[in-house]
């Protein structure tokens, strides 16, 4: 039998042990309660708006902008961030950028949390390389490199999955880099836009 779980109690031992995104189990286990009350008590608190169900089986404490990356990396993993909001984050694209866009090896998906829109574009376990474990928002996520963003970017491009945005910036990208990465795809439609560009 569960113990009775306290809200306040709850809140305030989460944010102690910096827990944002976590399962059931895993809730159950940090308050030594049943998997069934940690169940009902989470959907509980999920309709009044205290946790965000990221997917079946994941639930996000207090959701904050500076914090997307994170969850981003752990609500479909193998994932790191790249493409527009990596392209962003390097100012090498101008605009800011709605949807969080990430990298997996996994099928193509998304998710929308809260009233953020969450994508994964699926490449090649090759090609599943060039990021980084970066400090952003106080939180440690895994971000695609300037070139290894680019170069994703573009193989969509090349793909005509994306639109090739006009405003590119990549005045501080190092082309050496890009080309080697681009190699990883094997694809020549990419190798000639970079081309172009280099």
């Amino acid at each position: 039998m569960g113990r009775k779980l306290n809200l306040i109690l709850v809140q305030k031992t989460l944010r102690e042990r910096g827990f944002k995104i976590f399962t059931p189990r895993e809730f159950a286990q940090i308050f030594t309660t049943s998997k069934i009350s940690a169940q009902k008590f989470l959907e509980r608190y999920t309709k009044k708006g205290v946790f965000l169900r990221a997917k079946k089986g994941l639930y996000i404490f207090e959701f904050e902008p500076a914090e997307e990356f994170l969850f981003a990396n752990k609500i479909y993993s193998p994932s790191y961030i790249s493409l527009e909001s990596a392209l962003s984050l390097y100012h090498l694209i101008p605009e800011t950028v709605y949807a969080v866009t990430s990298i997996t090896t996994k099928p193509t998906r998304e998710f929308s949390i809260g009233e953020r829109l969450f994508e994964y574009r699926k490449i090649k376990l090759k090609a599943f390389t060039g990021y980084i474990p970066q400090k952003i928002g106080g939180e440690i996520s895994l971000v695609a490199t300037p070139e290894k963003a680019l170069v994703d970017y573009l193989y969509f491009v090349s793909l005509g999955k994306k639109s090739l945005n006009e405003r590119l910036d990549l005045r501080e990208v190092d082309f050496t880099q890009v080309k080697r990465y681009a190699r990883l795809f094997e694809n020549k439609k990419l190798e000639r836009i970079i081309n172009d560009f280099a």
